[in-house]
């Protein structure tokens, strides 16, 4: 079948919403939507229904910005938690593959994205701000800085510490068993784990 002609508009209406999420392209959308038409119809609802309440209801912790079903997301609230320490990241999905090594026991900071010029992202669009006002309360006594080891990453972690320095307190970053260049979501648990554990000074990378 071309996918430029459609025998229903409903068809196609669907497959052009599918193809336009990041890396699926025209043929998958098709299939997909196509395996939806063959699924019972409350399967198909409550898939609809579970996208629809994930715009309309997810929360963003306003502790530490990650995302939740409640105001203070359940790492914020957990009081095993070492609330000293914590680990600055890009953005939520960061957050997951940090937390599936099961080597950190802090909290965490979600940035929202890195300092990229050439994208126009600068600080004043990132949660700096607020990172800084939660050393200002004390109480903090590391900061690691867990972002990717890009250009931009590493632009965003000389800023931060500039920012943080002049507080009492321990500022490291991951290891580099991380490879440069690597985006953090992809690095294999085992690698990223021991990045965590081994982390340096930020001054001595």
């Amino acid at each position: 079948m071309s996918f430029t002609e459609f025998p229903s508009r409903l068809l196609e209406n669907a497959v052009n919403e599918f193809a336009s999420l990041p890396g699926i392209g025209r043929k998958t959308a098709f299939r997909l939507v196509m395996n939806l038409l063959k699924r019972d119809s409350e399967e198909v609802k409550r898939f609809g229904e579970s996208i629809i309440r994930l715009h309309s209801e997810i929360h963003y912790c306003k502790v530490c910005n990650n995302i939740s079903d409640t105001e203070i997301c359940s790492i914020c609230s957990d009081a095993k938690r070492e609330r000293a320490v914590i680990c600055v990241v890009e953005n939520i999905t960061d957050v997951i593959a940090i937390e599936n090594t099961r080597q950190f026991k802090g909290l965490y900071h979600v940035l929202g994205g890195i300092i990229s010029p050439i994208d126009g992202i600068g600080p004043s669009d990132l949660k700096i701000d607020s990172l800084e006002e939660k050393v200002k309360e004390g109480g903090i006594t590391e900061i690691i800085l867990a972002l990717s080891t890009t250009m931009e990453g590493d632009t965003t972690n000389f800023y931060l510490y500039k920012r943080l320095s002049k507080y009492n307190i321990i500022i490291t970053t991951l290891a580099r068993g991380v490879a440069i260049g690597d985006e953090l979501e992809y690095t294999d648990e085992i690698t990223l784990g021991r990045a965590i554990n081994n982390r340096n000074p930020y001054q001595q990378c």
